[in-house]
């Protein structure tokens, strides 16, 4: 076996772990891997038996496509307000400065915790230089996975989500990832999960917001929906975004209680979903945690309540402004999307 041969069957093999992914980014490049895990166009999970590939999974890499995610402020604090800074390259290494708008947002950034704990939802603003930038402030310190998510200019261009680790110095203590349950609260919501996630198919899975008993009906549009979901997968935050089936306007999409997405999992494993939806002018994230594959099923509650876990997810704003400091945007995968 040529050396070529050596490296390819060698980073292959690694690709479904996410330091081997994260790796070959640094070190191979959007051109010589043998894999491309993005959330449209390859899948970091390996594949076995006779069965389809598995589908997509992004954030893996933080090279792909001929693009790089440049994080330029690789650590912060905890607890203390930061400014997050970053660019995205290009094969001649040059900051990108030609989005797709997309559901509002040239591109969206997520940040979240290794143990799944923290959530955010950036809207950084770009300058005319390409530079990225959003204020930022953490709770808990640890690793943490920065992802770009976003669609090229160009005609056909394909939409992509790179990833990049992000150190938060502090007193660190790992949390459990919490259980399955049916139902979550966010900020005096509840909020339930109907369906599950399989490996390889698209499901149907829907979400309830009630208040007070009530069922919401007056849900606000969010990035050009009445809901925006991101899916991560525990062990390597695995990456996706899935947009809800129909959006305001179209005639028969009602604005709650219900918002339903069609997802489909790239793997048997346990995953953690982040629904944002808006109300009475206030974005708020509902967070669960559920399996797919064999284990998927009716999650069960947690506690006696049903109200499931609270964690500190979050979804922030920064101000917009035009093309100097533009706005950013987002793309999906599965659902409704791509």
């Amino acid at each position: 076996m040529n050396p070529a041969v050596k490296i390819t069957a060698f980073t292959t093999a690694l690709a479904a772990s996410f330091g081997a992914a994260y790796g070959i980014g640094l070190t191979v490049g959007p051109e010589s891997g043998t894999t491309s895990p993005s959330s449209h166009t390859g899948s970091s999970a390996p594949h076995t038996g006779d069965g389809p590939a598995d589908p997509p999974a992004g954030g893996l890499q933080i090279s792909e496509g001929g693009y790089t995610l440049d994080l330029r402020t690789p650590r912060v604090e905890a607890d203390r307000r930061s400014e997050l800074r970053f660019a995205v390259l290009d094969r001649a290494g040059r900051p990108v400065t030609s989005f797709q708008r997309e559901h509002d947002k040239e591109l969206h950034l997520i940040l979240a915790s290794r143990d799944l704990g923290t959530y955010r939802h950036l809207h950084p603003t770009r300058a005319a230089d390409g530079t990225w930038s959003t204020p930022v402030k953490l709770p808990a310190a640890g690793d943490y996975r920065v992802f770009a998510d976003f669609t090229p200019a160009g005609r056909n261009a394909a939409g992509l989500t790179l990833g990049a680790d992000l150190a938060v110095s502090g007193h660190y203590k790992a949390k459990e990832l919490p259980k399955p349950a049916p139902t979550a609260e966010a900020d005096g919501y509840t909020v339930s999960l109907n369906g599950a996630l399989r490996p390889g198919l698209p499901e149907h899975i829907t979400f309830t917001v009630r208040k007070d008993g009530r069922p919401v009906t007056g849900l606000q549009p969010h990035l050009g929906a009445y809901g925006h979901l991101v899916a991560l997968r525990a062990g390597d935050l695995a990456y996706l975004h899935v947009h809800p089936d129909g959006e305001p306007g179209d005639g028969s999409t009602e604005p709650g209680p219900d918002v339903s997405f069609t997802a489909t999992a790239p793997s048997a494993a346990t995953y953690r979903l982040f629904l944002e939806f808006k109300h009475g002018g206030t974005v708020r994230t509902a967070a669960f945690t559920t399996p797919s594959g064999a284990e998927a099923g009716t999650p069960r509650p947690e506690d006696p309540s049903g109200h499931g876990d609270r964690p500190t997810d979050q979804h922030e704003d920064a101000p917009s402004d035009g093309h100097g400091g533009g706005t950013p945007g987002g793309h999906e995968s599965g659902g409704s999307g791509h």
